[in-house]
Parts: C-alpha cells; sequence; structure tokens
C-alpha cells in the first residue's frame, strides 16, 4: 500500500507543469556582467543602469542570426525613442565577448547605439527561469562562423526603476516575431512616461 501511494505522488509531481520564468510582478534578478558597446569591451550592471530609468532585458539565442540580426537591427533604429523615453537597452546572448564586439559594432545590428552582453555560462538566462538549447554540431552563422555556445530562448523583460517586472514575452510561448519584441518593449516604456 505504501508502495502505490508512493508511485501515485511521484506520477503526480511528474504530471504537474513545470514552473514558467519570471512572470510581471516579480522581482528581476540582478546582474553584472561583460559585455560590448560599439566594440568595445564594458561591465554592465542592472543595478546601475535602472537607477537612470526602466530597463530592457532582451535575450536572444545568437549574434549573426537571422531573428537575432533582425531584432538587433530593430532596436538600434529604435533606440533614440528608447532613450527619450528614459529607458536602458541590454541584450544577453551565449556569445563571447569577441563575437559580442564585431556584432555591437557591426552598423547592420547593433551599430554602437546600445550594449550586449555575455552570459556563456547561462548564469544570467538561468536567473531568470530561462532554458537553452544546444547548438547543433556544425552550425554556423550567417557570416560562415561556427556557433560554440547554448541557444537562450527569445525573451524580453522590462523592468521597472524598483526592480519589477512591468512586462514579459518571448517567442516561444506567446508566438512573437524578433522585430515584436522591440515594438511590445517600445509601446511599454513610453507608455511609462
Amino acid at each position: 500500500m505504501k508502495k502505490l501511494v508512493l508511485i501515485l505522488g511521484v506520477s503526480l509531481l511528474i504530471s504537474l507543469p513545470v514552473l514558467a520564468a519570471l512572470k510581471v510582478g516579480d522581482m528581476a534578478p540582478d546582474f553584472s556582467a561583460k559585455g560590448s558597446l560599439g566594440g568595445k569591451e564594458i561591465s554592465f550592471s542592472l543595478n546601475a543602469a535602472l537607477k537612470k530609468g526602466p530597463v530592457v532585458v532582451y535575450f536572444y539565442p545568437s549574434a549573426y542570426t537571422k531573428g537575432c540580426d533582425l531584432e538587433a537591427h530593430t532596436f538600434s533604429v529604435n533606440s533614440d525613442k528608447f532613450a527619450a523615453a528614459g529607458a536602458t537597452i541590454i541584450g544577453v546572448s551565449g556569445d563571447s565577448i569577441e563575437r559580442l564586439n564585431q556584432f555591437s559594432a557591426d552598423p547592420e545590428y547593433c551599430a554602437g547605439k546600445f550594449a550586449v552582453t555575455s552570459d556563456a555560462n547561462l548564469a544570467i538566462s538561468k536567473s531568470y527561469d530561462l532554458t537553452a538549447a544546444a547548438v547543433k554540431a556544425g552550425q554556423a552563422d550567417v557570416r560562415g562562423v561556427a556557433i560554440d555556445h547554448d541557444f537562450i530562448e527569445r525573451t524580453t523583460f522590462v523592468v521597472g526603476k524598483d526592480h519589477k517586472i512591468i512586462a514579459m514575452f518571448s517567442s516561444n510561448a506567446d508566438h512573437i516575431a524578433p522585430d515584436e519584441h522591440v515594438m511590445k518593449a517600445l509601446a511599454i516604456v513610453q507608455g511609462l512616461k
């Protein structure tokens, strides 16, 4: 009888839904990381950025991949609108600093308009309860350069000055395109003014 109860209990736990990523109203985990802005290595601190205003923290799979390139370009061309709303943009991926230095300076993508940070050990994405998919053997970016890191799921968080998550959307859960992340985030930060 005890064995049956134990088996039923374990079965029930297995069938429960897995906890989702952080949600609106949760406190955003603070993080500091090495990053790149305009091809130069920087140190980024969420806590320091929040002292200036809201922060759009967007996680993306990899620099120099189709959707991520579109998203970075869209953030870049709208960066003045984010700045006018008092918001900071920070991109987070598993890319190395070397890749990010190229990507952040590339006029087709980040164009030196906002910083991107490296989450090579996935500590930041894990703190936000995000998953990462293993890169396929031999997978290369649009330039033909091998990708050697896991792909963090595309998710955007808008974080208020009080460290609370104001909005969160994911390409996986919400089925929105990379450039839609930008426009949704922009509408939210403009609405905060």
